[in-house]
């Protein structure tokens, strides 16, 4: 019997998300779907990720309409499947068990067929009520590993002492942190698979979020997984720093079950493997992926067009050349190297392979690896934020400092694997830190609230327990605190007077939608109220008055500065305020909460005294320096 390779489709989520910013309108997602019911992949990932917070906040559209009409139009064609954070969903705080046994049923009755499932720390504690509630509801559990590498050894992490902010840390003791046993081994990642199979997984996937997964440490993993579990097992993996084509091949070759992959105008790079490359290789091994090529082309004609419409967005801005594999012929050369991967997968060759993947890359137009994320061993997309950062602050002549300690960071906190969103976590610390020893500061002065919740205990258990030491160093307690759900308190949906007395959400699906991005949510909504209202009541719609001469001269005096100003050290949105005009503040004391890379910072005082004046509200975005707080 001919072997059968199954496929998911990454493309209208992680592949628009890994490399167009989630910003495709449900206008371009309609213009794709007709050929995808033809195309009848075994599953395509359409939801969850940044999904439902980028289709609110940039886009202004419904996640839950998104998940339904996709589900409409493929019908039973594929199934549809989304990514999740375990107990976090698609935030940062753990969820109570309620939430989320809300969040699967609602999402099951859109359509949704198949839930990712990880946890960022590898705990699977964390993903059992997932499991138990996407299985309660008629849909799969698909629950991932997620692949991470040991920090490196103590003479490549090394910070350099000739100059830069390194020369701070003096005499210091090697890195200490740094010396410990490999953790991250095949056997530690087989029995998380193990584990979470026993929870009732239905399949499990082998997810490299970095792309740092080499050939031949699939070519360990992949037979192992296959050995000793009873479920498919699928392969997750991005090109970003060029072994991802090599890899899917490799896993192809031992026998996984699933890959997934891109179509051509959305693949390589920071993105998975193009599926036409898949198709190619699996052709040359008689391996049957049960996937219509010609709809797939009639998809990747459309996406062509959209890819020109996203460009604004478009981190790699480079196109591969035009390609079809059923109707355009290979180079006698190029066909050569498709050849040469494979011979080079049986003879456990990777620098045979790599040569050749990267040539086949090369000559469609895909990206080149990027060096500087493989060299820093971490995701694509952090890599990116910490640069956003850093271009945020104008701090970038610190940038490779920043890198340099993410291995001690990292290690400080447990050994997290970087996805997110501890990659989030301890990029932006890392950047904060290299900040603060530029400028002579201890290195983790102004912790965000999700590092201290992290190395709290609030995430879960860390791969490695964390310092009694330095977790009161962070915290203030020297304790382990895990999370606690039994306090949660549900975001207030006020009634909304000046839309006619409705609620800001009107069923159970817009409650979930406040529960999960509250501040996003809440924009949306108020706006999407409005919006309703205003259809109803055309007459309300009236401009602005414009403020008097003598208005004007009032404000322009009320706002001249008359004492300290405590300002914005970063670009951020402003989660709360917490002092009133009025009230009496001692240095320290937190002013605000800001939002900044996706992570919460509270803003000390560093004054002591009277506040005057506030300058912010909740939900305003703030720029760098922007007045906060005025004190006196």
């Amino acid at each position: 019997m001919k072997q059968k390779l199954l496929i998911r489709d990454l493309t209208l989520r992680d592949g628009q998300q890994s490399s167009f910013a989630t910003r495709m309108n449900q206008s371009q997602i309609d213009r794709v779907l007709p050929y995808y019911k033809d195309a009848a992949f075994y599953a395509m990932e359409v939801w969850g990720g940044a999904v439902p917070d980028a289709v609110m906040r940039y886009l202004g559209e419904n996640p839950w309409d998104r998940l339904k009409k996709i589900s409409e139009a493929i019908g039973d064609s594929s199934k549809l499947a989304a990514l999740s954070r375990g107990r976090n969903l698609f935030g940062y705080a753990p969820y109570p068990d309620e939430i989320i046994d809300g969040f699967f049923k609602k999402a099951v009755e859109c359509g949704l067929d198949i839930m990712r499932i990880f946890d960022a720390l590898n705990d699977v504690d964390n993903i059992k009520s997932s499991v138990k509630s996407i299985k309660k509801y008629g849909g799969m559990a698909d629950c991932a590993v997620c692949y991470t590498i040991d920090p490196k050894s103590d003479d490549e992490a090394e910070p350099k002492k000739k100059k830069g902010i390194f020369g701070i840390f003096g005499k210091k003791k090697k890195e200490e942190a740094l010396k410990h046993k490999k953790v991250f081994t095949d056997e530690y990642f087989v029995n998380k698979a193990k584990e979470m199979a026993a929870l009732g997984a239905d399949i499990i996937t082998i997810k490299d979020m970095s792309g740092l997964i080499t050939p031949s440490r699939v070519a360990s993993l992949v037979p192992l997984f296959k050995q000793q579990l009873d479920v498919p097992v699928d392969f997750h993996t991005h090109c970003t720093p060029g072994y991802g084509l090599a890899s899917v091949l490799t896993a192809i070759m031992k026998g996984v079950d699933i890959v997934d992959t891109n179509i051509w105008y959305f693949a390589g790079g920071p993105a998975a493997p193009a599926i036409e490359l898949v198709y190619i290789f699996c052709k040359k091994l008689g391996i049957d992926i049960d996937v219509n090529m010609e709809a797939v082309a009639r998809i990747n004609n459309e996406l062509y067009e959209i890819r020109k419409e996203l460009a604004a967005y478009d981190t790699v801005k480079q196109f591969p050349k035009k390609f079809n594999p059923l109707t355009d012929a290979l180079p006698a050369n190029i066909d050569k190297e498709f050849d040469n991967a494979i011979e080079a997968v049986e003879k456990n060759d990777e620098n045979a392979l790599l040569d050749a993947c990267h040539t086949i890359e090369a000559y469609f137009g895909f990206p080149k690896p990027n060096e500087q994320v493989k060299n820093a061993e971490i995701p694509g997309g952090m890599y990116t934020n910490m640069v956003a950062q850093l271009k945020e602050l104008n701090e970038m002549d610190i940038l490779d400092d920043a890198l340099k300690l993410i291995p001690s960071v990292r290690l400080d906190a447990g050994l997290p694997p970087l996805v997110t969103p501890t990659s989030q976590i301890i990029g932006v610390q890392a950047v904060s830190s290299a900040i603060n020893l530029k400028h002579g500061r201890p290195k983790y002065q102004n912790s965000s609230n999700q590092f201290i919740a992290l190395v709290k205990g609030e995430y879960g258990k860390t791969p490695v327990p964390i310092d009694p030491n330095f977790r009161k160093q962070i915290t203030g307690s020297a304790e382990e605190v895990p999370y606690d759900t039994s306090n949660y308190k549900r975001q207030d949906n006020p009634v909304l007077p000046e839309f006619g007395n409705v609620r800001l959400a009107k069923d159970e699906k817009e409650q979930l939608l406040l529960e999960l991005f509250p501040m996003v949510a809440a924009t949306f909504l108020q706006e999407l109220r409005k919006k309703e209202y205003l259809d109803a009541h055309p007459e309300k719609i009236a401009g602005k008055e414009e403020l008097s001469e003598e208005a004007l001269q009032s404000q322009s005096e009320e706002n001249t500065k008359r004492g300290n100003i405590m300002a914005s050290p970063m670009p951020g949105n402003i989660l709360e305020v917490l002092v009133n005009e009025g009230d009496e503040v001692k240095r320290g004391d937190a002013l605000v909460i800001l939002e900044s890379m996706k992570m919460e910072n509270e803003i000390p005082s560093e004054f002591s005294g009277k506040v005057v004046r506030v300058y912010v509200k909740k939900g305003e975005n703030v720029g760098a320096e922007q007045p906060l707080v005025e004190i006196v």
